[in-house]
């Protein structure tokens, strides 16, 4: 008989339309296969076959036993729970929701950096793109390793409304199929995409060039909807250079996407990253804004995971952390169009 020890402080699971809490207790097999089943109908998941579910199950008790460690350790300053992604592995999870892959050799065409000069303490304290209007509705990339077009066409789509007022949902998808220095749905690099935009003269309306969770044929032709001219990296390393260029514009950002980050529960507190390292930069995801809560700063990031991760799609990440790197190298590779 299996039997797992699960002690959650803070851990909801939403089943129709209450929420279940769960404390001290003991589960045994039969309540962990029921509250699978649960979950199963909660995220609307079906599976092939018997064998497959055997083997979901075995995942879902594996990531049960990892929230349960997680949690346990002390000076933790936010939870992780089940959400969407418990039945997934790591390795399953990196391959189909991330897709960050930074060029072996660089070969940018970066500009500058155009905020140098201002000066952090005359910016504001509080920033959030979305209530000027310049951020989309959450997307979900699916099962297709493609952020990079989703952090790319979110930075694109908001500085096209600061500039011209109005706020469109650009083509993820003509980046996809189009951009041949990445590899589409196996990875890509958001850099590349913004070349893209400046050679194709444009990148297309969502409406136009709708979203297919998949590689496709690159359609030409198409008129496209928002120009840039170029982009511009924020010095690496360098967190007051990272604020200034959000204080003025969302920016594409890459980060190091951790099993905690993938379970993380948005109702704990502010993200932090605490089982981050040196590892190489795997996701994607847009800088819309900045603030304080409860005396601690965060950087306000969407992420392309849909409404249902995170807080509706969002997600608050310690600011102002002793690494220069930031949380899981949030400072180290940021870029952002030029309109």
């Amino acid at each position: 008989m299996y039997y797992l020890e699960f002690i959650v402080f803070i851990l909801g699971l939403w089943w129709g339309n209450s929420q279940v809490i769960l404390s001290h207790r003991t589960l045994h097999e039969s309540a962990l296969i029921d509250m699978h089943e649960q979950w199963m109908a909660q995220y609307e998941r079906t599976y092939t076959d018997d064998i497959e579910k055997k083997r979901r199950f075995e995942i879902f008790k594996n990531n049960l036993n990892f929230i349960e460690n997680f949690n346990q350790q002390p000076n933790r300053t936010y939870k992780v729970g089940i959400n969407k992604f418990t039945d997934l592995s790591e390795d399953e999870f990196q391959r189909h929701f991330t897709g960050l892959k930074m060029p072996l050799v660089s070969s940018s065409s970066s500009t500058g950096f155009r905020y140098e000069n201002l000066m952090v303490e005359d910016i504001s304290d509080n920033v959030d793109w979305r209530n000027e209007g310049a951020v989309t509705d959450v997307k979900n990339q699916n099962q297709c390793g493609c952020c990079w077009a989703f952090s790319a066409v979110a930075a694109v789509e908001g500085i096209t409304q600061i500039k011209t007022g109005n706020l469109v949902s650009l083509s993820e998808q003509q980046l996809v199929d189009c951009v041949s220095k990445n590899e589409g749905c196996g990875g890509g690099w958001m850099e590349y995409a913004f070349e893209y935009i400046v050679q194709n003269q444009g990148i297309t309306t969502e409406t136009n060039y709708p979203y297919q969770s998949i590689e496709g044929t690159c359609y030409t032709g198409i008129t496209s909807y928002a120009q840039i001219t170029g982009y511009e990296n924020v010095p690496k390393n360098n967190e007051d250079a990272l604020l200034k260029a959000v204080s003025m514009q969302p920016v594409s950002v890459g980060f190091q996407v951790t099993q905690s980050f993938k379970l993380y529960d948005p109702s704990s507190g502010i993200y932090t990253g605490d089982d981050c390292d040196n590892s190489p930069i795997n996701h994607a995801i847009t800088i819309v804004g900045y603030g304080e809560e409860d005396g601690i700063k965060y950087w306000l990031a969407k992420n392309s995971w849909g409404s249902t991760w995170g807080d509706n799609g969002y997600v608050k990440i310690l600011r102002g952390g002793q690494s220069p790197q930031g949380v899981c190298q949030i400072n180290n590779y940021a870029s952002y169009p030029i309109a």
